[in-house]
Protein backbone atom coordinates (compact mmCIF):
# COMPACT_ATOMS: atom_id res chain seq x y z
CA UNK A 1 0.00 0.00 0.00
CA UNK A 2 1.48 3.13 -0.99
CA UNK A 3 1.82 5.98 1.81
CA UNK A 4 -0.78 8.55 0.38
CA UNK A 5 -3.61 5.89 0.13
CA UNK A 6 -2.27 4.81 3.50
CA UNK A 7 -2.72 8.06 5.63
CA UNK A 8 -6.28 8.36 3.39
CA UNK A 9 -7.58 5.32 5.18
CA UNK A 10 -5.69 6.79 8.78
CA UNK A 11 -7.64 9.75 7.59
CA UNK A 12 -11.34 7.57 7.32
CA UNK A 13 -11.15 6.61 10.82
CA UNK A 14 -10.98 9.55 12.17
CA UNK A 15 -13.32 10.89 10.74
CA UNK A 16 -15.48 7.94 11.38
CA UNK A 17 -14.74 8.39 15.03
CA UNK A 18 -15.67 12.21 15.04
CA UNK A 19 -19.21 11.25 13.51
CA UNK A 20 -19.88 8.48 16.14
CA UNK A 21 -19.00 11.26 18.95
CA UNK A 22 -21.05 13.92 17.75
CA UNK A 23 -24.07 12.01 15.64
CA UNK A 24 -27.61 12.78 16.33
CA UNK A 25 -30.38 10.54 15.78
CA UNK A 26 -31.24 12.26 12.26
CA UNK A 27 -32.52 9.33 9.79
CA UNK A 28 -30.05 10.87 7.03
CA UNK A 29 -27.05 11.70 9.05
CA UNK A 30 -27.30 7.78 10.23
CA UNK A 31 -27.98 6.55 6.79
CA UNK A 32 -24.27 8.54 5.31
CA UNK A 33 -22.46 7.53 8.83
CA UNK A 34 -23.36 3.87 8.06
CA UNK A 35 -22.44 4.06 4.28
CA UNK A 36 -18.93 5.39 5.62
CA UNK A 37 -18.40 2.72 7.86
CA UNK A 38 -19.18 0.33 5.77
CA UNK A 39 -16.73 1.70 3.01
CA UNK A 40 -13.99 1.59 5.83
CA UNK A 41 -14.85 -1.91 6.84
CA UNK A 42 -14.56 -2.80 2.93
CA UNK A 43 -11.13 -1.35 2.74
CA UNK A 44 -9.77 -3.02 5.55
CA UNK A 45 -11.12 -6.11 4.36
CA UNK A 46 -8.98 -5.32 0.96
CA UNK A 47 -6.07 -4.30 2.99
CA UNK A 48 -5.96 -8.29 4.93
CA UNK A 49 -6.13 -9.58 1.61
CA UNK A 50 -3.76 -7.19 -0.06
CA UNK A 51 -0.99 -8.29 2.69
CA UNK A 52 -1.74 -11.45 2.81
CA UNK A 53 -1.18 -11.66 -0.93
CA UNK A 54 2.15 -10.55 -0.19
CA UNK A 55 2.97 -12.80 2.64
CA UNK A 56 1.50 -15.81 0.84
CA UNK A 57 4.53 -14.74 -2.02
CA UNK A 58 6.88 -14.32 0.03
CA UNK A 59 6.57 -17.11 1.73
CA UNK A 60 6.48 -19.06 -1.68
CA UNK A 61 9.49 -17.43 -2.58
CA UNK A 62 11.56 -18.53 0.32
CA UNK A 63 10.32 -22.48 0.23
CA UNK A 64 10.89 -21.91 -3.48
CA UNK A 65 14.68 -21.15 -3.27
CA UNK A 66 14.92 -23.45 -0.50
CA UNK A 67 13.87 -26.67 -2.76
CA UNK A 68 15.92 -25.19 -5.74
CA UNK A 69 18.90 -25.28 -4.09
CA UNK A 70 17.67 -28.75 -2.77
CA UNK A 71 17.17 -29.91 -6.56
CA UNK A 72 20.52 -28.19 -8.07
CA UNK A 73 22.98 -29.12 -5.12
CA UNK A 74 21.86 -32.48 -4.41
CA UNK A 75 18.97 -34.42 -5.82
CA UNK A 76 19.66 -34.08 -9.25
CA UNK A 77 23.67 -33.84 -9.20
CA UNK A 78 23.11 -37.22 -7.61
CA UNK A 79 21.19 -38.54 -10.15
CA UNK A 80 23.36 -37.20 -12.96
CA UNK A 81 26.54 -38.95 -11.21
CA UNK A 82 24.63 -42.35 -10.99
CA UNK A 83 23.53 -41.72 -14.69
CA UNK A 84 27.41 -40.99 -15.61
CA UNK A 85 27.85 -44.43 -14.28
CA UNK A 86 24.59 -46.14 -15.69
CA UNK A 87 25.80 -44.57 -19.36
CA UNK A 88 28.62 -47.01 -19.41
CA UNK A 89 26.64 -49.77 -20.13
CA UNK A 90 23.55 -48.00 -21.68
CA UNK A 91 25.08 -45.15 -23.69
CA UNK A 92 21.81 -43.72 -24.54
CA UNK A 93 21.60 -42.52 -20.86
CA UNK A 94 24.74 -40.34 -21.39
CA UNK A 95 22.37 -37.26 -22.72
CA UNK A 96 19.39 -38.21 -20.66
CA UNK A 97 20.86 -36.96 -17.00
CA UNK A 98 21.63 -33.77 -18.12
CA UNK A 99 21.87 -30.41 -16.01
CA UNK A 100 19.77 -27.55 -16.59
CA UNK A 101 21.90 -24.47 -16.33
CA UNK A 102 22.10 -22.82 -12.57
CA UNK A 103 20.47 -19.60 -13.80
CA UNK A 104 17.25 -21.22 -15.71
CA UNK A 105 14.18 -19.78 -15.52
CA UNK A 106 11.81 -21.78 -12.45
CA UNK A 107 9.55 -23.51 -14.84
CA UNK A 108 12.45 -24.43 -17.13
CA UNK A 109 14.23 -25.85 -14.27
CA UNK A 110 11.00 -28.27 -13.20
CA UNK A 111 10.57 -29.06 -17.36
CA UNK A 112 13.90 -30.51 -16.51
CA UNK A 113 13.82 -31.71 -13.72
CA UNK A 114 10.69 -33.94 -14.49
CA UNK A 115 12.30 -35.07 -18.04
CA UNK A 116 14.99 -36.81 -15.83
CA UNK A 117 12.54 -38.03 -13.09
CA UNK A 118 10.78 -40.13 -15.96
CA UNK A 119 13.75 -41.39 -17.54
CA UNK A 120 15.39 -42.38 -14.09
CA UNK A 121 11.68 -44.15 -13.54
CA UNK A 122 12.08 -45.70 -16.53
CA UNK A 123 15.64 -47.07 -16.24
CA UNK A 124 14.91 -47.18 -12.08
CA UNK A 125 16.49 -50.93 -11.95
CA UNK A 126 19.94 -50.14 -13.40
CA UNK A 127 20.51 -47.31 -11.58
CA UNK A 128 20.05 -48.72 -8.33
CA UNK A 129 22.44 -51.20 -9.24
CA UNK A 130 24.74 -48.77 -9.93
CA UNK A 131 24.32 -46.74 -6.70
CA UNK A 132 21.32 -45.05 -6.86
CA UNK A 133 19.10 -44.70 -3.50
CA UNK A 134 16.05 -46.69 -4.41
CA UNK A 135 14.08 -43.79 -2.11
CA UNK A 136 15.80 -40.94 -4.67
CA UNK A 137 13.00 -41.01 -7.09
CA UNK A 138 10.72 -40.48 -4.60
CA UNK A 139 12.58 -37.89 -2.79
CA UNK A 140 13.10 -35.70 -6.13
CA UNK A 141 9.30 -36.59 -7.25
CA UNK A 142 8.63 -35.07 -3.56
CA UNK A 143 10.80 -31.86 -4.11
CA UNK A 144 8.79 -31.19 -7.65
CA UNK A 145 5.62 -31.51 -6.49
CA UNK A 146 6.43 -29.11 -3.90
CA UNK A 147 8.14 -26.80 -6.29
CA UNK A 148 5.89 -26.57 -8.45
CA UNK A 149 3.33 -25.83 -5.38
CA UNK A 150 5.26 -22.95 -4.38
CA UNK A 151 5.04 -21.19 -8.57
CA UNK A 152 1.24 -21.78 -7.64
CA UNK A 153 1.44 -19.74 -4.58
CA UNK A 154 2.99 -17.02 -6.25
CA UNK A 155 0.67 -16.66 -8.83
CA UNK A 156 -2.57 -16.66 -6.40
CA UNK A 157 -0.79 -14.33 -4.23
CA UNK A 158 0.07 -11.98 -6.71
CA UNK A 159 -3.34 -11.95 -8.10
CA UNK A 160 -4.67 -11.53 -4.70
CA UNK A 161 -2.57 -8.53 -3.85
CA UNK A 162 -3.25 -6.92 -7.84
CA UNK A 163 -6.88 -7.92 -7.37
CA UNK A 164 -6.96 -6.28 -3.75
CA UNK A 165 -4.93 -3.00 -4.84
CA UNK A 166 -7.17 -2.44 -7.50
CA UNK A 167 -10.18 -2.55 -5.50
CA UNK A 168 -8.54 -0.53 -2.48
CA UNK A 169 -7.77 2.35 -5.05
CA UNK A 170 -12.10 2.55 -6.12
CA UNK A 171 -13.01 2.37 -2.20
CA UNK A 172 -10.54 4.70 -1.37
CA UNK A 173 -12.00 6.62 -3.61
CA UNK A 174 -15.91 6.46 -2.81
CA UNK A 175 -14.49 7.12 0.58
CA UNK A 176 -12.90 10.73 -0.35
CA UNK A 177 -16.27 11.34 -1.84
CA UNK A 178 -18.37 10.37 1.32
CA UNK A 179 -15.99 12.55 3.43
CA UNK A 180 -16.77 15.65 1.25
CA UNK A 181 -20.69 14.74 2.37
CA UNK A 182 -20.12 14.50 6.01
CA UNK A 183 -17.79 17.65 5.25
CA UNK A 184 -20.86 19.58 4.06
CA UNK A 185 -22.97 17.52 6.77
CA UNK A 186 -20.16 18.89 9.85
CA UNK A 187 -20.34 22.43 8.43
CA UNK A 188 -23.94 22.68 8.24
CA UNK A 189 -24.18 21.14 11.82
CA UNK A 190 -21.07 23.14 13.83
CA UNK A 191 -19.99 25.40 11.61
CA UNK A 192 -20.70 27.97 14.26
CA UNK A 193 -18.65 26.08 16.49
CA UNK A 194 -14.87 27.32 16.44
CA UNK A 195 -13.92 24.04 18.23
CA UNK A 196 -15.66 21.00 17.21
CA UNK A 197 -14.46 23.12 13.44
CA UNK A 198 -10.94 22.63 14.85
CA UNK A 199 -10.95 18.88 15.37
CA UNK A 200 -12.88 18.19 12.48
CA UNK A 201 -10.02 19.93 10.31
CA UNK A 202 -7.76 18.06 12.01
CA UNK A 203 -9.37 14.47 11.85
CA UNK A 204 -9.74 15.02 7.95
CA UNK A 205 -6.45 15.88 7.50
CA UNK A 206 -4.85 13.38 5.13
CA UNK A 207 -1.61 14.17 6.18
CA UNK A 208 -2.40 13.38 10.44
CA UNK A 209 -4.23 15.03 13.39
CA UNK A 210 -2.60 18.66 14.16
CA UNK A 211 -2.80 21.27 16.62
CA UNK A 212 -4.01 24.58 16.90
CA UNK A 213 -1.96 27.65 16.12
CA UNK A 214 -0.68 28.07 19.48
CA UNK A 215 1.28 24.56 19.63
CA UNK A 216 3.06 22.44 17.15
CA UNK A 217 1.91 21.11 13.99
CA UNK A 218 2.03 17.43 12.95
CA UNK A 219 4.31 17.24 9.83
CA UNK A 220 6.83 19.86 10.73
CA UNK A 221 4.22 22.72 10.31
CA UNK A 222 2.98 21.52 6.97
CA UNK A 223 -0.41 22.92 6.21
CA UNK A 224 -3.42 20.80 6.23
CA UNK A 225 -3.92 18.55 3.73
CA UNK A 226 -8.12 17.69 2.68
CA UNK A 227 -9.37 14.39 1.86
Amino acid sequence: MNALLRRRLEMAARVRDFMRAHKTDAVGEGLGLAKFEELIQRAEVLVAQQRGGVVVTRAATQQRAKLRRALQSKLLLYLRAVGAVAAKENAELAVQFQLPPTNASHQALLTVARGMLEKATAQKELLVSRGMSPTLLDALAGALGEFEKTLEASREGRRNHVGASADLKAVAAEIKEQVRVLDGLVRFRFGENAELMGAWASARNVLGPFKSKGGPEAGGGEAPKAA
